[in-house]
């Protein structure tokens, strides 16, 4: 049976424009790359991909189309290296490994870290993980999978298992003897460990302070004032934070019983902690964890339950204006204005909202301080609405020639507004406590709360003191 990707047809110009437009490489080293796919000159694309660093190869593979993608990967078939599996997107990960010669991925894979192995293969269906494993040696498949049985979005899974490890109490002679005379050492590593007789983690020393240091310098005189041990079994975000607030270069990982198991480093928190703002950020706008590869099927899967929330808010919103009919049908003014106070209302309530949940994700806000913010909020809330409420209170006098009118948008605005900053603040930390995602629910609550209330205070005034 024929591959599906080959039975797709030869890429029209109009995609390659696309692809240069997407992707942040020199036009000509890029038509040079395509060109070269397109007329299989294995040579040309060797030399033309040479100087890429794997991170740029890997956003090429995103932007072409899958049958491109195949075609090159198959021409760049040896040169193709284990880092560029590392950068790709997940969403095209699987892809990629089924095209790959079995060889070759093999040898791709060998030269990772068993962190990147890990990260590799833990998204991957179970054949394909298979193939990934028995392509290591004993040695790295048992570490590999010793973090595989680590939960999913813990230290364990985020950890290399190549450290650097020294007695407490070597000298600096004996740590440089030990570095230069092992042939095992991770290609990046920023700190030599301390251990005792059990191998529990004591300390750690620079690689600066080592190579700064007499000979006869004890290690342990050494080590560094702030010293982190993070459990196998702690989930990654708070990994990442506790790099991110105490300026981690690197961080042990021990066992339930306290023993050295591996160390995370610097890139890979960090790489967590920008997960974790993109996944905010996309949970915010209802669009989930999402990428530009997916096909049209899974983004529109993904969307839809959201959108379907945001009906039922909406349809929760009429049900109010539909109390209200009798008096919108005697004053047309009132539809025309309604919208701007629930308008106002959401963008109020969204602005408040953003800043509770980054603030949250950052745990900067917290029981000690989460009244004082509430009732910051509230008072921007007050104080936009006082200010809106003068500007539409004009335009409702101006505009529609009715004093009346002007004072129930104007007295509308205010409450909107202020329910706004408390409701953009109050429900993303409701949801935290019950263990509800912030960024992903309290969107649909936040607009649900300003449009109902926008329109009940608009309408509800109008008919108290206009009919």
């Amino acid at each position: 049976m024929a591959d599906p990707i080959e039975e797709q047809p030869v890429s029209e110009d109009s995609e390659i424009e696309a692809a240069e437009d997407a992707y942040v490489l020199d036009r000509k080293a890029l038509q040079t790359i395509l060109y070269a796919v397109e007329t299989d000159d294995r040579d040309a694309l060797v030399t033309a991909m040479e100087p890429l660093h794997a991170a740029d190869i890997a956003d090429l593979l995103e932007q072409v189309n899958p049958y491109d993608r195949a075609r090159l990967i198959r021409l760049y078939d040896k040169e193709f290296d284990g880092d560029i599996l590392s950068e790709l997107d997940e969403s095209i990960r699987e892809e990629v490994i089924s095209v790959l010669n079995p060889e070759v991925l093999a040898d791709a894979v060998r030269e990772l870290e068993s962190d990147d192995v890990v990260d590799l293969i833990e998204d991957l269906e179970e054949v394909q993980q298979e193939a990934i494993l028995d392509a290591l040696e004993d040695v790295d498949r048992a570490a590999v999978e010793q973090s595989l049985a680590y939960p999913e979005y813990s230290a364990g899974r985020l950890m290399q298992r190549e450290v650097v490890m020294a007695p407490e109490h070597w000298t600096v002679g004996d740590a440089i003897d030990f570095m230069r005379g092992t042939e095992e050492l991770p290609e990046q590593f920023y700190h030599v460990l301390l251990v005792d007789p059990r191998m529990h983690p004591v300390g750690n020393v620079t690689l600066g302070k080592i190579m700064g240091s007499p000979r006869a310098t004890r290690l342990k005189d050494l080590v560094e004032e702030v010293f982190q041990i993070i459990p196998a079994t702690q989930y990654e975000g708070d990994v990442a934070y506790a790099f991110n607030q105490y300026h981690l270069i690197s961080a042990p990982v021990v066992d339930d019983e306290g023993r050295l198991v591996g160390v995370i480093t610097i890139d890979d928190a960090m790489a967590v902690l920008d997960e974790e703002h993109e996944e905010d950020i996309l949970r915010l706008a209802g669009v989930g964890e999402g990428s530009l590869s997916d096909k049209v099927i899974e983004t529109t899967k993904r969307r839809l339950p959201w959108l379907a929330v945001n009906l039922v808010t909406a349809v929760l919103a009429s049900l109010v204006i539909a109390q209200f009919e009798r008096a919108i049908g005697q004053l047309v003014a009132l539809a025309v204005l309604m919208p701007i106070v629930a308008s106002m209302g959401g963008n109020a309530g969204t602005q408040s909202l953003t800043v509770a949940v980054r603030a949250i994700a950052t745990k900067d806000l917290t029981g000690a301080n989460v009244w004082r913010v509430i009732r910051r909020e509230v008072i921007v809330g007050l104080i936009n609405g006082l200010v809106f409420a003068v500007v539409m209170g004009i335009v409702g006098i101006v505009w529609f020639g009715s004093p009346g009118l002007g004072y129930v948008i104007a007295a509308a605005m205010v409450i909107n507004l202020v329910v706004a900053g408390l409701a953009g603040t109050v429900i993303p930390v409701v949801l935290d406590k019950v263990g509800v995602d912030p960024a992903l629910a309290s969107g649909a609550f936040v607009t649900t709360v300003t449009d109902v209330v926008g329109f009940f205070a608009f309408l509800g005034l109008a008919v108290v003191v206009l009919l």
